[in-house]
């Protein structure tokens, strides 16, 4: 199975563990990923608050050059993911926009790359038979809860991507895996993203309530598929402690991380050592079971 990958600008910066994580997964499972020459930045939330054409334009400027490669394009990250759905659904149902968009390009594109979460191409395109296959170590039993958050699922007209406001990709996945996924209801609730740098405070409140729900429910770590979502719900801890004295201790891992130690893949290349709140429990309950 053959891919364009669009890593996104955090790749190499705040979210290098999502990055070598998912490559790491992909070889464990004989997925092809290619890197599109020249990719540019897809705006996220800064160019989707800036400048509504800017928020499509900028996706789309990748995704012709996935066009000519004839490819379907994989996406680790749910902000990136979320604004190349957008665009092709933009330009898809706007003549105006399509025109427009082709003008800065110096090109059309017709918005008909198809894009895909790497979970989608993990649970459709692979499956989990396959999955099982090839694991050599299980969760053992990990309990897990499954945070989504609002890039992965929403808004649903444009990523079709499971249920919305009850999603179960992940937690299908982690069953899979041999973990034990939670009924809590805060996994789709928003952790401030977009206000990671202007309202911390903002931020520190959501991330708290998350959190909170989350070590209520009984879980052992928290799963993500998004870095805005990894990096506030694991660095904000460390404020959440200093300002309101509760201590979580709540690992918040990528579920390429979680897979790639049931597949065998040494934790000292998946990017484990990036957390802030260490993951040496959840690795040593995976890493001795059978």
């Amino acid at each position: 199975m053959k891919y364009a990958y669009f890593p996104g600008c955090s790749a190499d910066s705040t979210a290098r563990d999502m990055h070598v994580s998912t490559l790491a997964v992909a070889k464990a499972l004989g997925i092809e990923l290619v890197e599109p020459k020249g990719w540019t930045c897809c705006g996220a939330t800064a160019g989707h608050q800036t400048d509504r054409f800017l928020s499509v334009a900028l996706p789309a400027a990748s995704l012709v050059k996935v066009q000519d490669d004839n490819l379907d394009m994989v996406v680790s990250c749910a902000a990136c993911y979320n604004r190349m759905k957008v665009a092709n659904h933009e330009i898809q149902k706007s003549d105006e926009m399509r025109r427009s968009v082709a003008d800065a390009l110096g090109r059309d594109y017709d918005g008909s790359v198809r894009v895909k979460h790497f979970l989608e191409i993990l649970l459709e395109d692979i499956g989990t038979e396959k999955i099982t296959e090839r694991m050599k170590h299980s969760l053992g039993g990990l309990k897990v809860a499954c945070y989504y958050g609002c890039l992965l699922v929403r808004p649903n007209d444009v990523t079709k991507f499971d249920d919305p406001e009850n999603p179960t990709s992940l937690d299908r996945l982690v069953t899979a895996l041999g973990g034990k996924e939670l009924e809590w209801p805060h996994k789709v609730e928003c952790c401030g993203g977009g206000l990671s740098m202007s309202r911390t405070d903002v931020v520190v409140s959501l991330t708290d309530s998350i959190l909170e729900m989350a070590k209520a429910s009984g879980a052992q770590c928290i799963v993500v598929g998004c870095p805005m979502c990894q990096i506030n719900l694991d660095m904000r801890q460390l404020d959440i402690r200093k300002q309101m004295g509760k201590s979580y201790d709540m690992p918040i891992v990528y579920i390429t991380q979680l897979l790639g130690l049931c597949l065998g893949v040494p934790a000292a290349q998946l990017g484990f050592e990036k957390l802030m709140i260490p993951a040496s429990d959840v690795i040593e309950c995976v890493e001795s079971a059978g």
